[in-house]
């Protein structure tokens, strides 16, 4: 009698009901990473604008006006471009600032995720102070 070598059906049906469950719990796990990951381009942005303010403050002094627009080079502009501003995820027009107040320097940049199809969904916003405090909007 010759011996058959092989794996039967059932030992096939559990090594694919064991994948499916891994992919079941795999998948939403890895859509928080991918938001995380889009958000990252956005928070850096978001922190060069603040450097912005920071240098702004410095270079007009406690005294001096506030900034007033992101996009410009006038006196109380930032210095930025719009494309300056634009990356995969993010446009200039999701970024803003307020609240600024020169003595002593406090600032808040936000970040919205714009209507692109590409943009993070979780959060739907990000806020930086001066203090380097991140906060996810509701």
């Amino acid at each position: 009698m010759k011996k058959c070598r092989g794996f039967t059906l059932v030992e096939l049906m559990v090594v694919i009901l064991i994948v499916a469950i891994l992919a079941a719990v795999a998948i939403p796990i890895l859509r928080g990473r991918i938001d995380a990951a889009k958000w990252s381009e956005g928070k850096a942005m978001m922190g060069t604008i603040a450097t912005a303010i920071r240098a702004y403050h410095a270079e007009k002094g406690p005294t001096g006006t506030p900034p007033v627009n992101l996009i410009g080079s006038g006196d109380a502009d930032l210095g930025f471009t719009a494309a300056d501003l634009t990356g995969t995820y993010f446009t200039s027009g999701d970024f803003s600032f307020s609240g600024v107040t020169m003595e002593p320097l406090a600032f808040t940049v936000e970040c919205i995720a714009g209507g692109d199809a590409d943009a993070p969904t979780t959060p739907p916003s990000w806020t930086l102070d001066e203090t380097g405090v991140w906060t996810p909007g509701s």
